[in-house]
């Protein structure tokens, strides 16, 4: 029958409301076409539903809710959704369509396709009608099938919501005109093509259907007014909960820093294997959770394994923060609880049982014993418990704290058709500014959110805890979340203050030497009581890839910008950087300061474990740098090394490479084939002293981006008079360091102050270990002088190192700025401006990222995409993709050109060479 209030002929309906239900109802005047009160909306398809009691309000409370939000996410869309309604002739290409991943049956401009209508009915099959005979019908299993294939044929353009999104249309649909009850239940294939075609309800459905409303009371819009209100606080704490990576993109900054960070799913690998190195699997164990005295994250260990992950939850509890599950998501590694254990056990992270590789490095170095590890909860690879420390300050005993090792940026990882490959000492492909903030949201959501606390305090203290210590906690927990908000806004004012705008970090990428100042000179003070020294700090606006370490103890220079010739000063300067705790205060006695929980005893046994002993042939020991892993694919062609291509690589290196990089340090068919370019002949290396002094080449020459390098050339820093630092007296006078320029006590270069402060730190240990003096010269290397480059002082630098296990350490560049070797050998104009970084995906033929020319890349959930530019096309500061370009003779007037360019050919023979240095 027609409905009394119908219209004897169909009313236009805008081919932008591409919802086929919705067209029916406007058609045949049912709702209007353009803009539909909420609850008008809401009651008609309650009606049309056929349902009664709460079933009715359950499917009114999700028609409002879809309603609310089908023309926009944005506050005053929202807002305007609330109050005036949907409009149903502006809902194509908002939210909720799916841009032809769903039937394509009604195409953008309201036609009809013939061909996709008959698709649908291949899916149905034959269904008994309840009134008599049989149609053509699809039920919820075939409705199943039906939207996956939808979904897996739009694979190009979809999204991930498309496919939650067709269960809000065709199930719907079915539950609404449906025929039949439970699994007999079909959608008929006859009143779909009506609904679309003719654009009319089925007569039994319109019977169901009011009339139009009559305008309402006042008070009907005060109950439509706090009924928006609850609807609006409803879908606000579902969008929190179930939708935070979707809403991250659209809230305003400050308001998107209360949510969890967006992280990549984990991807567990099928298998695992650590490569070969030269260390043995408890050496290996050891440096991945042996503490170097740092509390990274400001939350004793107990706290931080309480903790649960930040996000809200609407009907379970969300899990702990320290879940290896959910730390891998910002990179790290999986890691046992111990390798003493069963050999099924450690397949399963890939480790091989014990070898009879001898310890890297003795226990004991000039009397210090290294501390042993234990990694009882089962953290990933980087994470290590600090235990025994004391205030710097007060010497008070401190509960155990959770920092980062050297493992956490410098083990690094490929995956290949879900096998992943480890190894020790490359760049690793985490995103520490993430984890930093989601620790800094537990905390607060902690704090914030009912039922948190209690579940904390209940880990933290038993379930037997007085009201004194529940109190106490939560005030200790109010005051860390206090102190860590302010040293946030701290660094965002410094640098809105200074227009320092900060460059995304991302995942494998860091920018160490502004974090370390930020840290020492500005963090360090404040916690040590001392105000004003906020200006010290900087933008995080140079990050660099995390450069491997294997060979790095031989080397002159260790850093990207050849800054740093000490060992130890390298190495304690990092651990500060990381939150070591050290006292700056002059409020207490004064052999107390520089006092702090540094754990020189493992540095110093990391670093003999890198360098392995003094050579006695032309190998390094210690960390050997990775092979190419081509024994774990054997059948795979792409993992397969063609000797032709190597031997015409390694006449291109020789070319080309060698200038820089040396000869390589592990090839002797190089050094017979080229005895004037070997390593091991080099003016560069000192036999001698069995160290590499590297080629060093100005930023500007190289063309490649100067920001790292321009860290500690140009950075100053202010420091506290009553430290009374003085470069003739610390480095002048201890290291013998020559022609130092003058500076006040209390302001001078960053990398002046860093030397002293890190120089004073580590003596400041061995006087408090008893370390006699004996043995001091053994803890500092003699040899090597904390004094400043010659060289990278009268401008930037960066220094080249050999090329052993390049192929690992992808992205490239000291900034990460280039996705494989393919596209290091090319010209540097052509190289990639984008690409997606949080996949260790690799690819064995460019060797690192696949990434093609000008590829727009759409990253996963939770990556970063490195960029060179902004979208305005201006350059983003730091990651410069320029420099170090093949393509033409190298001259004064053509910086960053180092050699000529390769033919397609050219490029694959060297490609293959690197692959086996």
């Amino acid at each position: 029958m027609q409905d009394n209030h119908a219209p004897s002929q169909p009313i236009a309906v805008s081919p932008n409301n591409p919802c086929p239900f919705l067209r029916a109802l406007v058609a045949e005047g049912f709702v209007d076409g353009h803009t539909v009160p909420l609850p008008t909306l809401t009651r008609t398809i309650e009606a049309a539903s056929g349902e009664k009691g709460l079933k009715e309000r359950m499917v009114g409370i999700e028609t409002y809710l879809v309603a609310l939000i089908a023309n926009g996410l944005g506050p005053l869309r929202l807002l305007r959704s609330w109050w005036s309604g949907a409009q149903l002739d502006e809902l194509r290409n908002g939210p909720l369509d799916k841009h032809g991943s769903g039937s394509r049956i009604l195409d953008t401009t309201a036609h009809i396709d013939e061909a996709e209508l008959a698709r649908l009915a291949e899916f149905g099959k034959d269904c008994p009608d309840p009134s008599g005979g049989v149609e053509r019908g699809l039920t919820a299993q075939e409705i199943t099938t039906y939207m996956d294939a939808n979904f897996e044929r739009a694979k190009a353009t979809r999204r991930w919501i498309d496919r939650k999104l067709m269960d809000g249309e065709w199930p719907v649909l079915l539950n609404i005109i449906g025929k039949g009850e439970g699994e007999g239940r079909y959608l008929s294939v006859a009143e779909v093509r009506t609904l679309f075609v003719e654009r009319r309800l089925p007569e039994r459905i319109a019977a169901r259907l009011p009339a139009p409303a009559p305008a309402h009371s006042p008070l009907a819009v005060l109950g439509k007014a706090a009924l928006g209100v609850v609807a609006l606080a409803v879908l606000a704490l579902v969008a929190f909960a179930e939708f935070p990576d979707q809403l991250q993109k659209i809230l305003p900054a400050k308001i998107a820093q209360v949510l969890p960070p967006p992280l990549p799913d984990r991807a567990p690998a099928k298998s695992a294997v650590w490569l070969d190195q030269n260390w043995s699997t408890e050496d290996r164990h050891w440096f991945h959770h042996v503490s170097q005295g740092t509390a990274t994250f400001q939350v004793s260990y107990d706290w931080f394994v309480a903790l649960e992950q930040p996000g809200l939850h609407l009907f379970s509890q969300p899990g702990l923060l320290s879940d290896s599950a959910y730390l891998e998501r910002f990179g790290f590694l999986p890691s046992p609880k111990s390798v003493h254990t069963d050999e099924t056990s450690l397949h399963r992270f890939g480790y091989s049982a014990s070898s009879n590789v001898p310890p890297a490095a003795p226990a004991s170095i000039a009397g210090l014993r290294a501390t042993p590890v234990e990694n009882f909860d089962g953290l990933p690879v980087g994470f290590a418990r600090l235990t025994g420390a004391t205030d710097p300050a007060t010497g008070l005993p401190l509960p155990d704290q959770i920092g980062l090792t050297c493992a956490a940026c410098h083990t690094g990882s490929l995956r290949y058709k879900d096998v992943s490959v480890r190894f020790d000492g490359g760049p690793a492909m985490v995103d520490l500014r993430k984890l930093e903030l989601a620790t800094g949201l537990s905390v607060a959501y902690t704090l914030k959110v009912w039922g948190r606390f209690g579940r904390f305090a209940t880990r933290v203290l038993g379930p037997d805890a007085t009201p004194e210590q529940y109190n106490k906690l939560k005030a200790d927990l109010t005051a860390l979340g206090a102190r860590l908000l302010n040293q946030a806004n701290a660094l965002d004012k410094a640098t809105t203050d200074q227009h320092q705008p900060n460059t995304e970090e991302g995942f494998g990428r860091l920018d160490a030497l502004n974090r370390i100042g930020n840290q020492v000179f500005a963090t360090d003070l404040a916690m040590s009581g001392l105000s004003g020294f906020e200006k010290n700090l900087h933008a995080q606006d140079a990050p660099v890839s995390f450069p491997p370490i294997w060979t790095v103890p031989w080397f002159l220079f260790a850093q990207y910008d050849a800054s740093i010739e000490q060992p130890l000063i390298r190495n304690a300067g990092e651990a500060l950087g990381v939150f070591a705790l050290v006292n700056l205060s002059p409020d207490y006695a004064p052999e107390t300061l520089f006092r702090s929980s540094v754990a020189l005893e493992n540095l110093v046994r990391i670093e003999a474990m890198l360098r392995g002993p003094d050579l006695t042939g032309p190998s390094f020991g210690g960390l050997q740098s990775p092979k190419w892993p081509s024994q774990i694919f054997p059948g795979d062609a792409a993992w397969k090394i063609d000797p032709a291509r190597v031997s015409k690589g390694r006449g291109i290196y020789a070319e080309i490479c060698a200038e820089c990089h040396l000869g390589p340090v592990n090839d002797p068919a190089f050094d017979q084939q080229y005895p004037e370019k070997s390593f091991w002949s080099s003016p560069h290396w000192d036999a001698k002293n069995q160290v590499l002094d590297p080629v060093q080449k100005t930023a500007a020459g190289m063309g490649t981006d100067p920001a790292q390098a321009n860290v500690l050339f140009s950075r100053t820093v202010d420091v506290p008079g009553f430290l009374k630092m003085d470069p003739a007296q610390d480095l002048g006078k201890n290291w013998g360091c020559q022609n130092l320029p003058t500076y006040l006590s209390t302001e001078m270069p960053f990398s002046i102050a860093l030397m002293i402060a890190v120089d004073r730190t580590s003596r400041k240990w061995m006087d408090d270990h008893g370390v006699p003096d004996s043995d001091r010269p053994t803890l500092w290397e003699a040899s090597r002088k904390n004094c400043p480059n010659p060289i990278s002082v009268q401008s930037p630098h960066y220094r080249a190192r050999p090329l052993n296990g390049v192929w690992a350490t992808a992205p490239y560049l000291h900034n990460g700025s280039v996705p494989s070797l393919y596209w290091m050998l090319k010209p540097a104009a052509e190289r990639p401006k984008q690409f997606c970084m949080g996949s260790r995906d690799f690819d064995p033929q460019y060797v690192g990222l696949r990434v093609a020319a000008n590829e727009r890349q759409t990253c996963s959930k939770g990556e970063t995409l490195f960029s060179a530019t902004n979208p305005d096309g201006s350059p983003i500061h730091g990651n410069s993709v320029l420099g170090h370009s093949l393509e033409g003779t190298p001259g004064p007037d053509k910086p960053g050109v180092i050699g000529r360019m390769l033919t397609e050919e050219e490029r694959y023979d060297l490609i293959e060479y690197l692959k086996t240095l």
